[in-house]
């Protein structure tokens, strides 16, 4: 699993609580890196989004899954759970993706201080000041390929 850090600086001044930085995750597995943003789920080598190398990895074990039922299970998890319009910033996000990834091949879970994060944001009255345009914010990482759609067909 890669963590990516997006800012250290948003924390206290924002939030009234000092946080260790806002978190991009995905997972490495069976050589490539797999994400979930506003386009779905995505893949590219390990580190090539432009968000770059990871700041922070942490290793949530290996898996005997083989990489065609990955593959099998990335494409149904992209036609339900994790369809581009089932994207939300706060609720269902590329943690949310992580760790039900990480759950399948290994049985362990993310940290929870990543995947406790935006509900902490959002029981601060900045976080809900900023719920609506927050809501409205479509992230995708730039840099990988569709996953389980023939021709990168959304």
């Amino acid at each position: 699993m890669v963590r990516k850090q997006f800012s250290r600086r948003t924390g206290y001044c924002c939030v009234r609580k000092q946080l260790e930085g806002i978190w991009h995750t995905s997972i490495v597995v069976h050589k490539d890196e797999f994400f979930f943003g506003s386009g779905g789920i995505s893949s590219c080598p390990p580190g090539g989004t432009l968000l770059g190398p990871p700041d922070s990895v942490v290793d949530v074990g290996s898996t005997e899954v083989t990489e065609e039922l990955f593959l099998e299970y990335l494409s149904s998890l992209g036609e339900s759970l994790f369809r581009s319009e089932a994207y939300n910033l706060f609720e269902h996000n590329c943690n949310t993706f992580t760790n039900e990834v990480a759950q399948f091949l290994t049985g362990r879970k993310i940290p929870s201080y990543i995947t406790d994060l935006p509900s902490e944001i959002l029981s601060t009255p900045f976080g809900q000041a900023l719920r609506p345009l927050l809501d409205s914010i479509q992230i995708q990482p730039p840099g990988g390929s569709p996953v389980g759609r023939p021709n990168g067909q959304s």
